[in-house]
C-alpha cells in the first residue's frame, strides 16, 4: 500500500511477540498478529493483566487474592487485592553503574547519574522527609523544572507513601494555587530559577506569593543553582544539598496497597479549577511499565527521552522507564536554543534510541525547514514518539523525508486523565501515513456513533468499556464521586467517555479528529477540527490556523481563524484559495462560512490548541483558567470581533 511508510525488519525478535507466544503456550491459543493479541487482551482482562505483572517482574511483599473484582464496573473496579508493594522500590530496582539519568540544560554540560548514586540519594531524602514529619498520605509537591531533583523528590515521597504532585515554575501564580490549594501539601520542593531561550527567570519572587495563599506548607526545600537569591530569603525553607548531608538510615520502602494513591494530576482545561485527579500507584506502574516494555520494547540498553516539563504527564511516564533500568534523559530549556538544530544535535549526543516529543514540534521544524538528517546521525535513534494533538499526514512524510527513513515513528494518544494511553504503537506493525498503529493492550477501545452504537471506518466518539488498572482512582475533595461520573460518564453511563473524536479502521488503526467537545456539527455533520488543520496548516502561507462552531439561525457556522506568514494580508484570492482546499481535500460541508486573520492561536502549557476557550470568548462567556496556556494573552485577539456579528 502506498500509504504504508515503515515496516519492522525482526517484528518476531520484539517483546511483543514474546508475550504473544507466551499467551499462546500458556492459554492453548493460535494467536496471529497484533489484532488478535488486543481481542484476546479485552476478552480476557484478568488473565492478561496477570501475564504483564509476571512478566514485568512487579515487585511486591504480599500476593494477591484476586486480580480484578468486576472488569465492568467503571467507575468501582478493585485491582490485585490484598497485595502489597511500593512504586519507587520498583523503579530503583536496579542500584549498579548504569547511567539511569543523563540530564542537559541550557548552558551547562551534560550531568550523568547512576542507578547507584540515584538510589543513594533518594534513601538520604528519604531519611530526612521522615525527620521533617511527612508521613504516609501526606502531599508533597513540585515547582520545579526537569532536573534531576524533581525525579529524586518523586522518588523520596513514594517511597513513603507520600503523594506526589507538580507544576511547572513556567506556570502563573494563579495557575499554580488553582492546583496545589485544593490539595494542602505539607512540603513545597522548588528550584531558585530556570533557563528558557538563553534567559534566566528567577522563581523566588513568584515562590513566595505562592507560599503566602499555602498555608499548609511546613517546609520549602529549595534547589540551589547560585544565580538567584538564597533560601534564607523564604520562610521555613533549608536547601536541598543539606537534606543529603546525613547519615541515612537503610531506605525502607514502605508496603501499600495496589491502589495507595501516588500521584496527583490535573486537567489543563481553562474553565474553572482544573480536576484534581488521583492516580493509583500500582495501576500507574502496571500500565506505564506494560506501554514501554511492549509497546515501544524498551529494554536496559535503550536511552529514551521526552520533551516534557514536570507539569505534563509525559514527564511521569517517562520517568517510569527507571523500572526497566533503561537511560532517561531529562533537558531543561528551549528545544529551539540556540537554533531549530539543538534537540536532533542533542539526540546525537546522548545518543538517544527513543526520542519523544509533540506533535506541534514535529511540526514546527517541518515548517522551520530543519532537516536533521543533513546533519544528525542519528544511527541509535529507532523510534519516534508524539503526542499532545493529532500528528498531521505531512509531519510523517517530514519524518520519513527529513529525519531518518527507519524509524519507527509512533503516534500515541490517551491523557493526563488515564495518566497513559488509549491509542499508541507497536513494534510489529507497519506505519501508515496519518494513523496511529493500534489501541493499548488491556484497553477495550471503540468508537461510538451519536446513538451510543460501536463503529468501524466511521467517526465516532472514543469510548473504552471495560476496567483498566490506571484508571483514576477518585478526584481529590470530590467524596460523593460526582465529579468523577460527570467527568467521564454521564454520557454513557457504566463506559468511560473520554472526549476525543476517532475512527478506528477494520484493520485496527486509528484516526483522531480533535476533542469532541470542539467538533464542528454543521447541517448536523459532525466534523472533527483536525481534518480542516490537516489541510489548511499545509499552505504554503498559512502558519497556524484554529477552527470553532458558532450557533447560528437555528445551525452551527464554521469560523476559522488563520494565522498568516509574514504578516500577510488576507485578501480575497486567498480566502477563495482556503475555501477551494478545503472543498476539494474534504468536503463541501467542511467549507467555512468565515475565514479571519488573527494574530495569535492560544496552546495550553502541553502544546494543545485550545477551541473550547475561544468558542466561549465568542459566545461571550469567561474563560476563567487561562493560565492554563502558554500564551493567554492571545485571547485578546477574539473579543469583540466585528465579522462574527452578521
Amino acid at each position: 500500500m502506498k500509504d504504508i511508510l515503515w515496516r519492522p525488519k525482526s517484528p518476531e525478535k520484539t517483546k511483543m511477540a514474546k508475550l504473544t507466544q507466551l499467551i499462546n503456550e500458556r492459554y492453548d491459543q493460535d494467536i496471529d498478529g497484533y489484532e488478535d493479541l488486543h481481542l484476546w487482551s479485552v476478552r480476557n482482562i484478568p488473565d492478561f493483566w496477570e501475564e504483564v505483572w509476571k512478566y514485568c517482574e512487579i515487585i511486591h511483599s504480599h500476593p494477591y487474592s484476586s486480580i480484578v473484582n468486576d472488569t465492568k464496573a467503571m467507575p468501582g473496579a478493585k485491582w490485585f487485592k490484598d497485595t502489597k508493594l511500593n512504586y519507587a522500590e520498583n523503579l530503583l530496582r536496579f542500584r549498579d553503574d548504569h547511567i539511569a539519568i543523563k540530564f542537559k540544560s541550557e548552558g551547562k554540560p551534560v550531568r550523568e547519574i547512576s542507578y547507584y548514586d540515584l538510589f543513594k540519594e533518594v534513601e538520604k531524602l528519604s531519611h530526612s522527609l521522615r525527620e521533617l514529619g511527612v508521613c504516609k498520605g501526606d502531599r508533597v509537591v513540585g515547582f520545579m523544572p526537569n532536573i534531576p531533583e524533581a525525579v529524586t523528590a518523586m522518588l523520596a515521597t513514594s517511597s513513603i507513601g507520600a503523594i506526589w504532585s507538580s507544576s511547572s515554575p513556567d506556570f502563573g501564580i494563579k495557575g499554580v494555587l488553582d492546583r496545589f490549594v485544593q490539595i494542602e501539601p505539607k512540603v513545597i520542593f522548588a528550584a531558585q530559577g530556570y533557563q528558557y531561550n538563553g534567559k534566566y527567570f528567577d522563581s523566588i519572587k513568584k515562590l513566595n506569593s505562592i507560599l503566602e495563599k499555602l498555608p499548609t506548607v511546613e517546609k520549602v526545600i529549595i534547589i540551589d543553582d547560585e544565580r538567584s537569591i538564597k533560601s534564607n530569603s523564604i520562610k521555613d525553607s533549608v536547601e536541598y544539598d543539606l537534606l543529603l548531608d546525613c547519615e541515612s538510615d537503610p531506605l525502607q520502602f514502605e508496603q501499600l496497597p495496589f491502589e495507595h494513591p501516588l500521584y496527583i494530576m490535573y486537567s489543563s482545561g481553562t474553565t474553572g479549577l482544573p480536576k484534581s485527579i488521583v492516580h493509583s500507584a500500582g495501576g500507574t506502574l502496571l500500565q506505564h511499565m506494560k506501554e514501554l516494555q511492549f509497546h515501544c520494547d524498551l529494554t536496559r540498553n535503550d536511552t529514551i527521552f521526552y520533551f516534557t516539563t514536570c507539569g505534563w504527564m509525559m514527564w511521569n511516564w517517562l520517568i517510569s522507564s527507571l523500572s526497566i533500568g533503561s537511560t532517561i534523559v531529562l533537558f531543561d530549556g528551549s528545544p529551539f536554543y540556540p537554533s531549530g538544530k539543538k534537540m536532533w544535535e542533542l539526540a546525537d549526543e546522548l545518543e538517544m534510541s527513543i526520542f519523544g516529543t509533540s506533535a506541534k514540534y514535529i511540526d514546527a521544524c517541518k515548517e522551520e525547514g530543519i532537516r536533521p538528517s543533513e546533519f544528525a546521525d542519528l544511527s541509535k535513534l529507532r523510534m519516534i514518539l508524539s503526542t499532545g494533538s493529532p500528528l498531521l499526514g505531512e509531519s510523517f512524510d517530514y519524518v520519513y523525508d527529513h529525519v531518518k527513513k527507519d524509524v519507527h515513528l509512533a503516534s500515541i494518544s490517551g491523557g493526563t486523565d488515564i495518566i497513559s494511553c488509549f491509542a499508541l504503537g507497536s513494534p510489529t506493525l507497519a506505519i501508515k501515513k496519518g494513523e496511529l498503529q493500534c489501541r493499548g493492550l488491556g484497553m477495550d477501545v471503540h468508537s461510538y456513533d451519536p446513538e451510543g452504537k460501536p463503529v468501524l471506518d466511521e467517526k465516532g466518539e472514543l469510548v473504552c468499556i471495560s476496567a483498566f488498572p490506571s484508571m483514576p482512582i477518585y478526584f481529590w475533595n470530590d467524596k460523593n464521586g460526582d465529579k468523577y461520573q460527570h467527568a467521564y460518564f454521564l454520557k454513557y453511563p457504566g463506559i468511560w467517555h473520554h472526549g476525543d473524536f476517532i475512527r478506528i479502521s477494520s484493520d485496527g488503526g486509528l484516526k483522531i479528529f480533535g476533542r469532541s467537545d470542539a467538533t464542528l456539527n454543521p447541517g448536523g455533520i459532525r466534523i472533527g477540527t483536525s481534518e480542516i488543520y490537516n489541510v489548511v496548516e499545509s499552505m504554503e502561507n498559512v502558519e497556524d490556523s484554529l477552527v470553532i462552531g458558532q450557533d447560528w439561525d437555528g445551525d452551527q457556522r464554521v469560523i476559522l481563524f488563520v494565522m498568516l506568514k509574514d504578516d500577510m494580508s488576507l485578501d480575497e484570492d486567498t480566502i477563495n484559495d482556503i475555501k477551494y482546499q478545503i472543498k476539494t481535500q474534504c468536503s463541501p460541508r467542511h467549507v467555512p462560512n468565515k475565514i479571519i486573520k488573527t494574530k495569535g492561536i492560544p496552546y495550553t502549557i502541553n502544546g494543545k490548541k485550545v477551541e473550547v476557550a475561544v468558542k466561549k470568548i465568542i459566545d461571550g462567556e469567561e474563560v476563567t483558567n487561562s493560565d492554563a496556556l502558554s500564551n493567554p494573552h492571545v485571547l485578546d485577539h477574539y473579543r469583540n470581533i466585528l465579522e462574527l456579528k452578521g
